[in-house]
C-alpha cells in the first residue's frame, strides 16, 4: 500500500465531529461540492479520491480488488487522521463502500448515509467488461454513456456536469479497472441486517445504473433505515439535486437520538 494514503480534503472546524464523504466510480470528490459547505457548519468533513481518481495513485490497489480493500484505505485515512468512530456518506461504490464498513467495523461507523447505491451491483460480467475495456481502450469510450447515467438530460449541460465527466476522463484507467473488478464481486444482500447504526438510503427516481429498486432492497434489509427517493434526478443525485439530498443527509446526522 502507497504509504501516502488516499488523497483527500477536509473542510470544518478540527474539534466538530467527522463526516466522511465518498465518491462514485468515474468521480473526484468534487462530487460533494454542492453540500460541503454546509455540512462542514457542524462537521469536520473529509472527503477522498477512490484509487485512480482525482489525485489519489492507482496504484494502492491492483487488478482483482475488493470493495473491503477500498474500505481498508478509507479506515487508514481515519487512523491517519485520528479518527476513531466517523459518520459515512457515500454515493454509488462510494455508498457500498460505507456499508461493507458499517456491517464489518459497526464500532467506526456512526451513522450511515447511501446515495444511489446497492447491494449488488449488477452482473459481474457487466463489470469485468468494462475493466477490460479501459484497459485496453483508456476512459474515453465512457464518457458520453456516464453522461447519461449520472444526469437527467435536463442537467447534462450543467457546468457541474461538464466538470465530473471531465474527472472520469481524467481518471487512470488501471485504478478504474480496479475498482469495476471491486464492483464486479461486491453482494451484501445478505448480510445488510448486520448494519446497526442509524441509517439513510437516498434514491434518485430517474437513475438507470442504480433504480429506485436498488434503493428499496437496500432500506428494506438495513433494521430501520429511512428511504427517500428524489424526482427529477439521476444516478448522482446528489449533484443535480443538492438541496433535497442536502436535507435528507442532515436529517439523518442531526435527528433526535443523535449528538452533533
Amino acid at each position: 500500500m502507497d504509504k501516502a494514503g488516499l488523497h483527500h480534503r477536509v473542510d470544518g472546524q478540527s474539534d466538530a465531529p467527522p463526516l466522511i464523504l465518498g465518491p462514485s466510480l468515474g468521480t473526484s470528490l468534487r462530487v460533494w461540492d454542492a453540500q460541503v459547505t454546509e455540512l462542514a457548519r457542524r462537521h469536520r468533513v473529509i472527503r477522498y479520491d477512490l484509487p485512480g481518481h482525482g489525485a489519489s495513485k492507482a496504484e494502492l490497489v491492483g487488478p482483482g480488488a475488493s470493495v473491503s480493500d477500498l474500505a481498508a484505505l478509507v479506515l487508514d485515512l481515519a487512523d491517519r487522521l485520528g479518527i476513531a468512530t466517523f459518520a459515512y456518506a457515500g454515493v454509488s461504490l462510494g455508498g457500498a463502500i460505507g456499508t461493507w464498513l458499517a456491517i464489518h467495523h459497526p464500532e467506526r461507523v456512526a451513522s450511515l448515509g447511501v446515495v444511489c447505491s446497492s447491494a449488488r451491483f449488477g452482473e459481474p460480467a457487466g463489470w469485468r467488461d468494462r475493466a477490460a475495456l479501459v484497459r485496453t481502450d483508456g476512459m474515453r469510450p465512457l464518457a458520453e454513456q456516464a453522461r447519461d447515467r449520472w444526469f437527467t438530460a435536463a442537467f447534462r449541460d450543467d457546468p457541474a456536469a461538464i466538470a465530473l465527466v471531465g474527472d472520469l476522463l481524467a481518471a487512470d484507467p488501471a485504478g478504474y479497472a480496479a475498482c469495476c473488478d471491486a464492483l464486479a464481486d461486491f453482494d451484501l444482500r445478505g448480510d445488510l441486517p448486520g448494519v446497526g447504526c442509524p441509517t439513510l438510503v437516498v434514491a434518485g427516481r430517474d437513475d438507470p445504473a442504480t433504480p429506485p429498486a436498488h434503493a428499496r432492497e437496500l432500506a428494506d434489509g438495513i433494521p430501520g433505515a429511512t428511504l427517500i427517493e428524489i424526482p427529477r434526478a439521476a444516478h448522482l443525485a446528489n449533484v443535480e439535486r443538492p438541496g433535497p439530498v442536502l436535507a435528507a443527509l442532515l436529517g439523518n446526522l442531526t435527528g433526535p437520538d443523535k449528538e452533533t
